[in-house]
């Protein structure tokens, strides 16, 4: 199958564009990158430069395709409050765009596949724990109504019967494949990695680092993806949870400092109104498409983004 894969040289983009190779799919990839960039070696079989916001960008990466994982977005909860309106732009309008491009490339033709990267962030802090995909959404930030936007819009141009769909959900993703792993140091296991690597004298941690939330390996979504393009249900859109182990912040840095074998000291800041726990129902990914993880142990997260971050092989 040819499979266009949006934001391909990104963190997720990297490990989605390999597994898709090893599974026999030509790859192609789009970036946002200018066309006179160094890219990053990978196995794709054609590169296009372009914004997913531009329907002449999209064209030429669209043609012929019978699948496209689009991963290209905006994903920084704190910076979303800060560009709302660019976030809904590129996140919900990028995916609109494409769409559109694709229906008109696909006339005629068979109903291409479209697996689309969206985010745990649509469900908001539902009471109801763990998470199941009939959770109401009721996104808390602009982030996550951009994303809750671009699901919305793929279900409805599904059930006109010219594409199939497929949404996965992702909770916190993290880890590395061939040394590419997640520089966002926003997030809490880069930052703590950061930390061990004396990147900065200290984590800043709300609370009493009680609060629990969902994390999975970038390897193991990027075999998600791989599955979500294969024979499924009937169904003109399926939506998916992708998350796979449960931790603490408390847990986490304990676990960089035993794995990194370095000091990471915290900073505890008075507590924020946010939820105790936030973890992944996976029963239904599970059962529907086989999925299952086996690489997002809390150590193996940490020892992966490790080495990405140090070169240092454990």
């Amino acid at each position: 199958m040819r499979v266009l894969v949006t934001g391909a040289y990104g963190f997720v983009g990297n490990a989605v564009v390999r597994r898709l190779s090893e599974a026999g799919h030509e790859v192609w990839a789009l970036t946002h990158r200018p066309a006179d960039a160094p890219l990053p070696e990978l196995p794709v079989a054609r590169v296009f430069h372009g914004d997913v916001r531009s329907p002449e960008s999209l064209r030429g990466a669209l043609d012929g395709v019978q699948g496209v994982c689009h991963l290209a977005a905006l994903t920084r909860v704190r910076e979303s409050f800060e560009h709302p309106q660019e976030y809904h732009d590129v996140n919900a309008g990028g995916t609109a765009t494409l769409l559109d491009v694709l229906a008109q490339q696909a006339e005629g033709g068979d109903a291409p596949t479209v697996v689309l990267g969206s985010t745990a962030a649509v469900y908001g802090a539902p009471e109801q724990q763990p998470i199941g995909e009939d959770a109401v959404p009721a996104p808390t930030n602009p982030y996550g109504l951009s994303k809750l936007a671009a699901d919305e819009t793929l279900q409805k141009r599904a059930l006109s019967g010219h594409l199939k769909a497929v949404i996965l959900r992702c909770f916190n993703i993290s880890g590395a494949v061939h040394g590419f792993g997640d520089v966002d140091d926003t997030r809490i296991i880069p930052k703590a990695l950061a930390v061990a690597a004396g990147r900065y004298p200290h984590l800043e941690m709300n609370g009493d680092g009680s609060a629990v939330r969902d994390f999975v390996h970038v390897d193991d979504l990027a075999r998600a993806y791989v599955l979500a393009l294969g024979p499924r249900s009937t169904a003109p859109c399926s939506v998916y949870n992708v998350g796979a182990t449960a931790a603490s912040m408390s847990e986490i840095v304990s676990t960089v400092e035993r794995v990194t074998g370095r000091n990471v000291p915290v900073v505890h800041r008075p507590p924020q109104p946010e939820p105790p726990q936030l973890v992944a129902d996976t029963s239904k990914i599970t059962r529907e498409l086989g999925w299952k993880p086996e690489r997002s142990g809390l150590e193996q997260l940490v020892t992966d983004g490790w080495s990405a971050l140090t070169g240092e092989r454990h």
